[in-house]
């Protein structure tokens, strides 16, 4: 079947002040579902039209560039959505050990995370990775999510200026501040736990 919106997890108010309603709606409503569509019109016909997101990505990667675009993006969005969060979360047990080990403690995690996502040129994704159990904070490029060899995704703030514009302009570092205290432990938590990449909702 074509791939589907994933509705948002949260109410649309239920981010604010960090994250506006009006955000959320050209966000999610105009920008994620423009990529959904997209991604539906370029594989129907295809032997890719009734495939999982995962198996599109994966066909499309280095072959057919647009097509990679769109994918792509519908997944990582779908991924930002969960990686945030109306209520206070904390890591696990474990997952706290990772970050103290990789980082010093969680504080310097957000720091090292907001760091990169200031310094990261033009559009693209700030991720906290796991790579054998060891935590990584890394950037992509413009539809870019990591490689296999790059680690599996634990969360990821979005520095597309879409993300931020409505609400701070262009201070991607104000937006940063104030998602990452929005950031979704448990379900980093349980990516790392289970050490495997999420699937987007069918």
């Amino acid at each position: 079947m074509p791939i589907t919106l994933m509705p948002l997890p949260f109410d649309k108010t239920a981010l604010e002040p960090a994250i506006s309603a009006e955000t959320l709606e050209f966000h999610h409503g105009k920008h994620h579902k423009a990529y959904v569509d997209k991604t539906n019109e370029l594989t129907a016909g295809t032997d890719l039209e009734r495939k999982p997101l995962e198996a599109i990505i994966a066909s499309a990667k280095g072959k057919d560039q647009k097509l990679f675009n769109q994918s792509a993006q519908v997944w990582n969005h779908g991924f930002y959505w969960a990686s945030l969060s109306p209520e206070k979360t904390e890591p696990s047990a474990e997952l706290t050990k990772a970050l103290s080990s990789a980082f010093g403690s969680h504080d310097a995690m957000i720091t090292k995370l907001i760091e990169e996502g200031v310094a990261h040129f033009a559009s693209g994704w700030v991720w906290l990775v796991s790579r054998g159990g060891e935590l990584a904070v890394i950037s992509t490029h413009d539809a870019g999510l990591p490689d296999e060899g790059e680690g599996t995704p634990l969360l990821v703030l979005d520095v597309w200026e879409h993300a931020y514009y409505i609400d701070r302009r262009n201070d991607r570092k104000a937006y940063l501040t104030a998602a990452a205290k929005l950031l979704n432990w448990d379900f980093a938590s349980a990516n790392y736990a289970s050490g495997e990449r999420w699937t987007y909702p069918a």
